[in-house]
């Protein structure tokens, strides 16, 4: 397993000022955030990231995320499918094997929505294979449809034998979602080496489910997401992918990245039974 950092937990940081920081902790992969990347490249050249990224021995192995493209209809499907193309595109030039795409289906659940998600998984398998990028669903728990594991599993195992290309879509982990929705611990046995392709992980405290949103999150192992029982699954199947620390809170927004990353590196390790070289 390789442990990262996303650059989400430090949204407001300089990207370069944050990687360099990052880096200096002893990171050595990271889960890019892609509008940040984006401004970055509105100035700069996509050559002069990577050799940046190279530069201070990071890899980026996973980049989040794409919305808005398994369910929308008319322009905004439209307008979602073209960033998407330029996503993966971008992820092939910047060596990034896995973008995330969530799975943000807007209530009420219509009848057709569900056969639209499953064709949109099709093309999207289509979209990676041609670029190489692989694309991992994450459910999320205030989607009208896919806010499970199971399903999700289930979905992906659905496009597949509809023709989906094998090997280009996987299950993105991310524990909040995990924990607050609906999916339950016998869920995590749905998973094997070839489906899972990202794991995010964070935790929460003091904060009943129902009321946990992104703002709560905390470094992993601090709380009362089943930590534990997630890593060792991913023992049991021996998952090699990447374990990222995501969280998306204000209040360690405060934190300078350095001191962030050598914190939050240090409890992910602990939470997967590594010492500081991962």
């Amino acid at each position: 397993m390789r442990a990262a950092l996303s650059q989400v937990s430090t949204l407001p940081a300089p990207l370069l000022t944050e990687l360099e920081d990052y880096a200096a902790g002893k990171c050595t992969a990271v889960e890019l955030w892609l509008t940040k990347v984006e401004e970055h490249l509105r100035g700069n050249s996509v050559e002069s990231f990577r050799d940046f990224l190279a530069s201070q021995g990071i890899e980026p192995l996973s980049a989040a995320f794409q919305g808005g493209v398994l369910a929308s209809q008319g322009e905004r499907r439209a307008e979602a499918w073209r960033l998407l193309g330029e996503r993966l595109e971008l992820c092939r030039e910047l060596a990034v094997p896995t973008l995330v795409v969530a799975c943000d289906v807007p209530a009420p659940l219509g009848a057709e929505d569900a056969q639209r998600v499953q064709v949109s998984l099709v093309q999207l398998a289509r979209a990676a294979a041609q670029t190489g990028v692989r694309i991992a669903i994450e459910f999320q728990a205030g989607s009208a449809w896919g806010n499970n594991l199971q399903t999700a599993v289930a979905m992906i195992a659905e496009a597949t034998a509809a023709g989906a290309e094998r090997g280009m879509l996987g299950i993105c982990l991310d524990a909040f979602h995990f924990h607050v929705g609906p999916s339950k611990l016998q869920d995590l046995e749905l998973l094997n080496a070839d489906n899972l392709f990202v794991v995010q992980l964070c935790d929460l405290a003091d904060v009943p489910r129902e009321l946990a949103t992104d703002q709560h999150r905390i470094l992993p192992g601090e709380g009362d997401i089943p930590i534990g029982q997630i890593v060792s699954r991913l023992r049991q199947i021996n998952y090699e992918g990447v374990v990222t620390v995501e969280t998306l809170n204000p209040q360690l927004w405060q934190v300078p990245p350095r001191q962030y990353g050598e914190i939050a590196l240090t409890s992910l390790r602990m939470c997967l039974g590594q010492n500081d070289n991962g």
